[in-house]
Protein backbone atom coordinates (compact mmCIF):
# COMPACT_ATOMS: atom_id res chain seq x y z
CA UNK A 1 0.00 0.00 0.00
CA UNK A 2 1.38 3.58 -1.15
CA UNK A 3 1.36 5.88 1.75
CA UNK A 4 2.50 9.81 1.58
CA UNK A 5 3.43 11.56 4.80
CA UNK A 6 4.27 15.27 4.28
CA UNK A 7 5.73 17.35 6.94
CA UNK A 8 7.46 21.29 6.77
CA UNK A 9 4.66 23.58 6.86
CA UNK A 10 4.20 26.19 8.95
CA UNK A 11 3.87 30.23 9.57
CA UNK A 12 6.02 32.20 7.80
CA UNK A 13 6.32 36.06 7.05
CA UNK A 14 5.65 37.42 3.43
CA UNK A 15 8.75 37.27 1.96
CA UNK A 16 9.89 34.39 4.04
CA UNK A 17 11.12 30.22 2.97
CA UNK A 18 9.93 27.17 3.84
CA UNK A 19 10.91 23.32 2.70
CA UNK A 20 8.27 21.03 2.45
CA UNK A 21 8.86 17.14 2.73
CA UNK A 22 6.92 14.29 1.64
CA UNK A 23 8.43 10.61 2.53
CA UNK A 24 7.11 8.05 -0.08
CA UNK A 25 6.52 4.13 1.10
CA UNK A 26 5.02 1.43 -0.25
CA UNK A 27 6.20 1.05 -4.20
CA UNK A 28 9.03 1.23 -6.31
CA UNK A 29 8.18 1.28 -10.21
CA UNK A 30 10.08 1.88 -13.20
CA UNK A 31 7.92 5.36 -13.86
CA UNK A 32 5.72 7.91 -11.75
CA UNK A 33 4.35 11.08 -11.41
CA UNK A 34 4.87 13.08 -8.42
CA UNK A 35 2.82 16.41 -7.72
CA UNK A 36 2.18 19.18 -5.19
CA UNK A 37 -1.01 20.59 -4.83
CA UNK A 38 -2.60 23.21 -2.58
CA UNK A 39 -5.96 24.10 -1.52
CA UNK A 40 -7.34 27.29 0.22
CA UNK A 41 -10.23 27.67 2.51
CA UNK A 42 -13.11 28.26 -0.23
CA UNK A 43 -11.07 27.57 -3.44
CA UNK A 44 -10.24 24.50 -5.36
CA UNK A 45 -7.38 22.22 -4.99
CA UNK A 46 -4.66 23.59 -7.49
CA UNK A 47 -1.37 21.52 -8.83
CA UNK A 48 1.51 23.92 -7.44
CA UNK A 49 4.13 21.40 -9.18
CA UNK A 50 4.74 18.10 -10.40
CA UNK A 51 8.13 15.83 -11.51
CA UNK A 52 8.24 12.76 -13.29
CA UNK A 53 11.14 9.75 -12.84
CA UNK A 54 13.41 11.43 -15.17
CA UNK A 55 13.31 15.53 -13.18
CA UNK A 56 11.12 17.08 -15.47
CA UNK A 57 9.27 19.29 -14.02
CA UNK A 58 6.06 21.57 -14.65
CA UNK A 59 4.99 24.61 -12.58
CA UNK A 60 2.24 26.93 -12.48
CA UNK A 61 2.53 30.22 -13.11
CA UNK A 62 1.93 31.46 -9.97
CA UNK A 63 4.81 29.90 -8.44
CA UNK A 64 7.38 30.03 -11.16
CA UNK A 65 10.61 31.12 -10.64
CA UNK A 66 9.86 31.07 -6.37
CA UNK A 67 8.93 27.53 -5.99
CA UNK A 68 10.79 24.08 -6.63
CA UNK A 69 9.89 20.71 -6.96
CA UNK A 70 12.62 17.76 -6.45
CA UNK A 71 12.98 14.48 -5.34
CA UNK A 72 15.97 11.88 -3.63
CA UNK A 73 15.16 8.74 -5.04
CA UNK A 74 17.57 7.14 -2.66
CA UNK A 75 15.36 8.55 0.56
CA UNK A 76 12.07 8.16 -1.33
CA UNK A 77 11.05 11.49 -0.41
CA UNK A 78 9.65 14.44 -2.54
CA UNK A 79 10.63 17.81 -2.03
CA UNK A 80 8.84 21.99 -2.58
CA UNK A 81 11.16 24.98 -1.80
CA UNK A 82 9.30 27.48 -1.70
CA UNK A 83 10.85 30.86 -1.42
CA UNK A 84 9.50 34.46 -1.41
CA UNK A 85 6.41 33.61 0.14
CA UNK A 86 3.25 35.75 -0.30
CA UNK A 87 -0.11 35.74 1.86
CA UNK A 88 -1.71 34.08 -1.32
CA UNK A 89 0.31 31.50 -1.06
CA UNK A 90 -1.05 29.85 2.32
CA UNK A 91 -2.99 27.24 2.53
CA UNK A 92 -3.13 23.13 2.91
CA UNK A 93 -0.49 21.55 0.58
CA UNK A 94 -0.93 18.06 -0.01
CA UNK A 95 1.80 15.55 -1.81
CA UNK A 96 0.54 13.23 -4.39
CA UNK A 97 1.76 10.10 -6.18
CA UNK A 98 0.63 8.23 -9.28
CA UNK A 99 2.30 5.04 -10.33
CA UNK A 100 2.95 4.32 -13.84
CA UNK A 101 5.03 1.64 -14.78
CA UNK A 102 7.76 2.84 -17.66
CA UNK A 103 6.61 6.53 -17.69
CA UNK A 104 8.37 9.25 -18.82
CA UNK A 105 8.04 12.54 -20.44
CA UNK A 106 6.69 14.79 -17.95
CA UNK A 107 3.30 15.44 -15.64
CA UNK A 108 0.23 17.26 -15.30
CA UNK A 109 -0.88 19.25 -12.45
CA UNK A 110 -4.70 17.86 -12.61
CA UNK A 111 -5.61 16.67 -9.24
CA UNK A 112 -7.94 13.65 -11.08
CA UNK A 113 -4.43 12.18 -12.57
CA UNK A 114 -2.78 11.11 -9.14
CA UNK A 115 -4.71 8.42 -7.03
CA UNK A 116 -2.43 8.02 -4.11
CA UNK A 117 -2.56 11.23 -1.49
CA UNK A 118 -1.35 12.54 1.69
CA UNK A 119 -2.86 13.85 4.66
CA UNK A 120 -1.78 17.52 4.26
CA UNK A 121 0.58 20.21 5.69
CA UNK A 122 -0.44 23.84 6.32
CA UNK A 123 1.64 26.93 5.57
CA UNK A 124 0.31 29.95 6.59
CA UNK A 125 2.15 33.58 5.17
CA UNK A 126 1.66 36.19 7.19
CA UNK A 127 1.59 40.23 5.67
Amino acid sequence: QVQLVESGGGSVQSGGSLRLSCAVFGYTYSGYCMGWFRQAPGKEREGVASIDIDGYTNYADSVKGRFTISQDNAKNTLYLQMNSLKPEDSAMYYCAADLRAGWSGGCGRGSYEYAYWGQGTQVTVSS
